[in-house]
């Protein structure tokens, strides 16, 4: 059996909205690993964490799971705000909030983040130094490469609307937003075939399409891969060969330059490994990894 509460991690001047997960049963008091998880740009608890978190946590895994703040249930504002500096703020303010759980032992905590989490993890692992695994799926590796798979006249649109919301930042106003995705040929951050409906295959209820679109200002110059080399826990990369919006080449970079990389490929894109027959195989495959490298160790 698993239970499940609500938790609030202080984080900036406000909290982030989570899901703690603790599977039951007699420990005798020992204190047990536990996985932070953390979605993709836009991205709430609701689409599909839980589904990765129940199978975590029914092997035994304790697990967090977050929204960044100005999202889901997440305080702060504006909302719909998303910025890369805060959203590592978060990890960091969610791994130290870990460590100060009762049952949780702080030498055994990883870090699991999907797309644009997925590229975030490396940097929070890089930068805390202490966390004992990371699981980065289908993730955002390169801003550079990831812009490149744009449509130019798209770019240019999302360079104007993101202009607009500086602007209306400057002048306190509500921020100007773009959907998260859209249609191919849209105005949107992911426009590949497919994006949309597989967005709201995933959203909950009441879910907000839309971000500030200031971010299109901090994409390009994101590089989270460079982290890669830094890392010196067990690091598992879950490709996805066809992936449009977060190419695989750029993946398969940084796991040859961490130190301890794995690497699983799935012949699906960069939506598939959330759904169906691909999110089975890959949470297999990361219950698999986590337990390995978490309860075989012996707790401090």
């Amino acid at each position: 059996m698993v239970s499940r509460s609500n938790a609030e991690i202080p984080s900036g001047d406000t909290f982030l909205a989570a899901w703690l997960y603790r599977p039951d049963g007699p420990d005798g008091g020992e204190k047990r690993p536990l996985v932070i998880m953390g979605h993709g740009i836009g991205g709430v608890r609701e689409m599909r964490l839980d589904a990765y978190a129940e199978r975590f946590a029914a092997a035994d895994l304790g697990v967090l799971v977050f929204d960044y703040r100005y999202l889901g249930a997440s305080g702060g504002q504006p909302r719909q705000l998303v910025s890369i500096k805060r959203q590592l703020e978060d990890w960091a303010s969610a791994i130290a909030f870990a460590r100060r759980i009762p049952w949780v032992d702080p030498s055994r905590i990883a870090l699991w983040g999907s797309s644009f989490g997925g590229g975030h993890v490396l940097a929070a692992a890089a930068k805390d130094g202490a966390v004992a695994a990371v699981v980065s799926q289908c993730p955002f590796i390169d801003g550079r490469v990831s812009l490149r798979a744009i449509p130019i006249k798209v770019l240019m649109r999302m360079g104007m609307l993101a202009v607009a919301d500086v602007a209306s930042r400057l002048t306190g106003r509500e921020p100007v937003r773009v959907p998260v995705a859209g249609e191919p040929g849209s105005t949107a951050l992911m426009t590949t075939p497919g994006a949309k409906p597989a967005m709201q295959r995933m959203a909950p209820p009441g879910y907000r399409e839309d971000i500030a679109a200031r971010i299109a200002f901090e994409v390009g110059t994101y590089r989270p891969g460079r982290y890669a080399a830094q890392i010196a826990c067990p690091t598992l990369f879950a490709v996805c060969d066809h992936d449009a919006v977060t190419p695989p080449s750029a993946a398969l970079r940084a796991a040859s330059a961490a130190p301890r990389a794995e690497v699983k490929h799935y012949p699906v894109g960069h939506f598939d490994i959330y759904f169906d027959a691909a999110f089975e195989a890959a949470v297999a495959d990361q219950c698999e990894f986590l337990t390995r490298h978490l309860l075989a160790v012996a707790p401090v």
